[in-house]
């Protein structure tokens, strides 16, 4: 007899590459303070060094050296409200109801050098967070079987360079060198298991589950009333890409500008540890409910490419107070079809996670007013599409939807070489509906899963709260 039971979903949290964050998917999508303040539409203003990110190309227009440094806290609020979560069975999941899976709040830094070399050279170097994830329901709630948690990391170092052809064209170009981390749990559906072999067809097999238990001395009573194990995941992994930028300046009021970020490659390895010790109270009984699954703790294995951005912006100086700006960015989403996780070494068959997102277009609108001397005020509106194409395509680790995000930042100079950003932004998202079956039970042999089904529907809002240190040499 072989049990299958659901994986971790480490394709899940590998997948897009918050809550998560402010953009799409699990990109983390504040890179920078001052961008925050516009909605991220100022991927043509090059205003600091944080132009490394939205396109290098930018730091031609920055003189002498100049550092920034900066952090958003996210402050996620989200409920679920369950709709008939089931075992693969059928049977009501049962569990507790999702409450404070949510962290308080996640802080996300950046750090931003540049140095012009000549009139026509410039480097950089940019540090900061392009995904990210923590969720945390508990083992106990009623989507237990597909996750109990999830957290999800991960830092680019990102040295950049542009070149400037005349006074109109500049380019711009950055390798990109990412390190992704994630940890990840799950319940293990046993009580379904063994309720599946208590009758029809697999009544004989649940039979000699019992005449195993009760050779080696155990209580098989206790097969009436057994819990859920639990299973636990990490996983890291370095990968490499890059990104280029080009900038049009038209006159000292106008320019445009265009910038790519490649997918990145990751070979995701880690461990996956399985948990039957307190199925029971008997120590015989969950040894055979162990070594009756199959289940042995393992490497795990997980081939992915992020998704590539591309991105148009413009940038306008109305007069000396008011400037406008705007900003488009397609994201090949597409990539992520199923994901297959992999167990080296042992005889499970693989997880499918089915996601098969959609590619994504997010339109940003921003604005700054130049209220004195030392204060720039700062205004932005986003509109931002989700991969996810349904209810049916929802995981418990991405419970994601379109969303609007409202922006407000200043920047105040402190001296002539010294400068703060400030940043707030409301993220309001969509109800997401989930209504996700994984096609895999724990009585088939040719592949991995619990079978549960989730249902519910989530409400989700995201504050940020952005402060960054700008200095210039």
């Amino acid at each position: 007899m072989q049990h299958k039971y659901l994986p971790l979903i480490i394709a899940a949290a590998f997948s897009a590459i918050s809550v998560s964050a402010q953009a799409s998917g699990y990109r983390f999508g504040s890179q920078s303070v001052s961008g925050q303040g516009t909605a991220d539409a100022n991927g043509a203003e090059a205003a600091d060094a944080s132009t490394i990110f939205y396109n290098p190309a930018g730091l031609s227009r920055l003189d002498g050296t100049q550092i920034s440094a900066g952090a958003t806290v996210v402050v996620p609020h989200s409920t679920f409200s369950d709709a008939g979560s089931t075992h693969f069975t059928g049977q009501p999941a049962g569990g507790t109801a999702a409450k404070d899976y949510a962290p308080d709040s996640v802080t996300a830094p950046s750090l931003y050098v540049s140095k012009k070399l000549n009139d026509q050279w410039a480097v950089g170097l940019g540090l900061f967070v392009p995904y990210g994830a923590k969720l945390n329901y508990g083992d106990t709630w009623t989507g237990r079987y597909a996750l109990s948690n999830i957290k999800l990391e991960a830092i680019n170092l990102n040295p950049s360079v542009s070149w400037k052809l005349n006074e109109h064209h500049a380019f711009g170009f950055g390798i990109d060198a990412e390190y992704m981390k994630a940890e990840l749990a799950q319940a293990v559906d046993v009580p379904g298991s063994v309720a599946a072999l208590s009758s029809g067809p697999g009544a004989a097999q649940g039979a000699l589950l019992i005449k195993q238990i009760a050779a080696l001395g155990g209580n098989p009573a206790l097969l009436r009333a057994v819990n859920d194990g639990h299973a636990s995941n990490d996983g890291k992994d370095w990968g490499w890409g890059f990104n280029l930028g080009y900038m049009f300046t038209l006159d000292q009021n106008t320019r445009f500008g265009l910038a790519y970020r490649s997918s990145i490659s990751h070979q995701l390895k880690g461990s996956t540890v399985w948990d039957f010790s307190k199925v029971t109270t008997d120590p015989i009984v969950n040894q055979v409910l162990q070594a009756a699954s199959h289940k042995v703790n393992s490497a795990a294995l997980v081939a992915l490419r992020t998704p590539e951005t591309l991105s148009a912006n413009v940038f306008h100086q109305f007069d000396s107070k008011w400037a406008g700006m705007a900003d488009v960015t397609f994201t090949r989403n597409n990539r992520m079809g199923d994901l297959d996780i992999q167990f080296p070494g042992t005889t499970e068959g693989a997880e499918v996670i089915r996601q098969q997102w959609k590619n994504t277009v997010r339109v940003s609108l921003g604005g700054n007013y130049a209220y004195n001397e030392n204060l720039t005020l700062r205004a932005g509106v986003a509109y931002d599409e989700s991969p996810v194409k349904n209810a049916e395509l929802t995981h418990p680790a991405l419970p994601d939807s379109d969303r609007m995000q409202y922006s407000v930042g200043a920047n105040w100079k402190l001296s002539p070489r010294s400068s703060i950003d400030l940043a707030y932004s409301f993220l309001d998202f969509k109800d997401a509906k989930i209504n996700y079956t994984n096609n895999c039970n724990p009585l088939m042999t040719t592949c991995t899963g619990n079978g549960e089904t989730t249902r519910g529907t989530y409400k989700t809002h995201l504050s940020l709260l952005g402060f960054a240190y700008n200095y210039k040499f």
